[in-house]
């Protein structure tokens, strides 16, 4: 009976002094998803399929038709959200010339449409979280600029879920910067994502994470299967930049299902459960759909936490095809084909993830996990940095198997104080053989970070 006892014991030892996840609700963010507006989604939309075709190449002069036109109007969106929440919005346009290419025959300038919500910290301690989608669009020839391109779901519906977040967001304050972006040049190789991205790494900015929405419409999948329920975020596991030394250390450590950008992914998934009713984010253990891509991955490639929103069956007679009726089909990216109560989940679940990270503490930094001695205990060390003090830290369990995060450990921040400005707490009975840990720092106001795994350390 004492051998079947202490099985007993290790086996339900997870569940020692640990709890369900939390479910907190904060008034605030509760307000921002209430406010999503279906209608306001549904004209942005409709407006934007209106300029005819928003190709890369296509006209710039003209006032109602091409992509000149179309991020004039966006433009003028923005600075009106701007005005209505008392200019708080910075809005701008970054321009570039994308030298020829493949997609692009001669140097062609390439605008992004950028609205910055200032957050209240700034220099080195500022935060940074990008939202974006793609107001670009395209017909079967990748190379047609002047064909009907409504661009409905691809990807119309992506920016109208960024505009309508401004619209929304800007009348809110937070802890941390939100960059809002309709980016250009996405169906001719991700060209306004990897500039923007690119300057922002250069100018050393603090991004601590991205999202990007594209294809976020559409309920009637080619596969005939309709689903108005549940949407998939696609994270990557192991950066394409993971340096061998990196490399040895997550085969090591069993730690390839816990990239940063597998963290965002995992927090996003939790908060969507707790304000967005009825609808399921699907985790996608894969950087974007098979051998496609998408405006995080240059995020990805700098080595900023980017994931991808997409709708969970797509239609592709309804993708990157010319307009037309064809043995009784309808092909093209119409209007009538976005759900727009679907649209609005989406942003929902962009607005509760987005004002949940930027009214939470920052998460801890240089977290470790004690490998000096073998023991049945697990040891975890952090700091924090340095931005104020949070009301305490979860500490994250989960079996190695399991997707999300299982039970959580609150200890504040007299309980993990220890040397040097480090904080440390030891997990009784718990064996990091066999269970995956992980890091929050937690606010005043009940928000917690983004998880952080820890590295080994002496």
């Amino acid at each position: 009976m004492k051998l079947i006892a202490l099985v007993i014991l290790a086996t339900l030892s997870a569940s020692i002094g640990f709890s369900q996840i939390p479910e907190h609700r904060h008034s605030v963010v509760e307000e921002i998803v209430q406010e999503i507006s279906v209608d306001n989604i549904e004209r942005i939309v409709e407006r934007l399929v209106a300029f005819h075709t928003r190709h890369t190449l296509s006209d710039t002069s003209h006032p109602d038709i091409g992509i000149g036109a179309a991020r004039r109007w966006i433009k003028r969106e923005f600075e009106d959200y701007s005005r209505a929440a008392g200019g708080r919005l910075n809005v701008e346009y970054h321009r570039f010339i994308a030298e020829s290419q493949p997609r692009i025959p001669e140097p062609t300038e390439i605008v992004n449409v950028v609205a910055t919500l200032p957050g209240k910290l700034s220099g080195d301690r500022e935060r940074v979280y990008v939202i974006s989608g793609h107001y670009d669009s395209r017909v079967s020839d990748i190379m047609d600029a002047e064909s009907f391109a409504p661009g409905a779901n691809d990807d119309a519906s992506g920016t109208a879920v960024v505009m309508e977040l401004a619209r929304v967001m800007s009348n809110y304050e937070f802890d941390a910067t939100i960059v809002f972006m309709a980016v250009a040049g996405e169906e001719q190789g991700l060209i306004g994502a990897r500039q923007w991205a690119t300057d922002a790494y250069r100018h050393g900015m603090n991004i601590h994470g991205m999202i990007t929405n594209d294809i976020v419409g559409n309920v009637f999948g080619g596969n005939n299967i309709v689903d108005n329920t549940r949407m998939r975020v696609f994270s990557e596991g192991v950066s394409p930049n993971t340096t061998d030394e990196e490399l040895r250390r997550i085969v090591a450590t069993g730690s390839e299902n816990d990239s940063p950008s597998r963290q965002l992914a995992r927090y996003i998934h939790e908060v969507s459960q707790r304000y967005v009713t009825n609808f399921e984010v699907v985790m996608i253990y894969r950087r974007d759909r098979y051998l496609r891509g998408g405006d995080h991955i240059p995020f990805n490639e700098l080595g900023y936490p980017a994931i991808r929103f997409t709708e969970m069956n797509e239609n592709f007679n309804w993708q990157h095809q010319d307009v037309r009726i064809e043995e009784g089909i309808q092909y093209g990216d119409l209007p009538e084909f976005v759900d727009y109560e679907y649209t609005a989940n989406v942003t929902r679940v962009n607005a509760a993830s987005l004002a949940s990270l930027a009214l939470a503490p920052p998460p801890p930094v240089n977290a470790g996990i004690d490998i000096s001695r073998l023991e049945h205990d697990t040891t975890l060390r952090w700091e924090h940095d340095g931005t104020g003090e949070p009301a305490g830290f979860y500490i994250c369990i989960r079996e190695t198997t399991a997707p999300q995060w299982q039970r959580k450990m609150f200890v504040s921040t007299a309980e993990a104080a220890g040397d040097d400005d480090r904080y440390q707490y030891t997990v009784g009975g718990i064996s990091k053989d066999n269970y995956n840990f992980g890091i929050q720092a937690v606010g005043d106001n009940g928000l917690h970070s983004v998880t952080v795994f820890p590295d080994p350390v002496r």
